[in-house]
């Protein structure tokens, strides 16, 4: 689900309102929902779920850049899920699309929130084999020995950070240069800040 707002039921066309709704827990949320409660569409916002690889490649690391990135901005290889998709399975299915590798083995390093595009991250530390390949969607990566991996402070650099928490490796926070700072996500009861 994207940030996207509805102005209309996508079932009815009857015009979105914002209502409160009591979740299981009995938290009182505020969510646009269509206001016939014959059709009672609701417009949860929910995070849409992605992968992301932190791909190690005869032994370093492989960070990769995005098409339309700005020079210097370099990130995980990241992809959304396929409806009904294992997440490992995605990540080996994104690693081979936009780089061209193999994925050997992928292990689980933790999830996060982006609240900047309402996604959560599965990140996985993939080891991969091949000959590699750039997609449509990368235009450049570097490789990196893991000692000198530098993670930003935001949703796939925790991952980073993490990773290398794991392996003893130290570590300072970088951040993207010239990235503007994150706006401030509208909040309500019951939304994760």
């Amino acid at each position: 689900m994207s940030l996207e707002v509805f102005n209309f039921c996508p079932r009815c066309a009857q015009p979105m309102q914002d209502r409160s709704l009591r979740d299981d827990s009995g938290i009182d949320l505020v969510r646009r929902a269509c206001p016939d409660d014959a059709c009672g569409f609701v417009q949860w916002g929910n995070p849409t779920p992605a992968v992301g690889a932190l791909v190690e490649h005869e032994g370093r690391m492989i960070l990769a850049r995005g098409a339309g990135w700005p020079e210097g901005w370099f990130a995980l290889i990241t992809g959304y899920l396929e409806g009904k998709e294992d997440p490992k399975a995605g990540v080996v299915r994104e690693v081979k699309e936009e780089i061209g590798l193999d994925v050997q083995e992928a292990h689980l390093i933790g999830n996060y929130i982006f609240e900047r595009k309402n996604e959560i991250m599965l990140c996985y530390h993939a080891i991969a084999t091949g000959t590699l390949r750039l997609g449509p969607e990368i235009v450049e990566v570097k490789y990196h020995a893991p000692h000198e991996l530098k993670p930003w402070p935001r949703a796939t650099g925790f991952a980073v950070a993490d990773w290398m928490t794991s392996r003893g490796l130290a570590f300072e926070f970088l951040d993207f240069p010239g990235r503007p700072p994150d706006p401030k996500p509208a909040t309500s009861p019951g939304t994760p800040k």
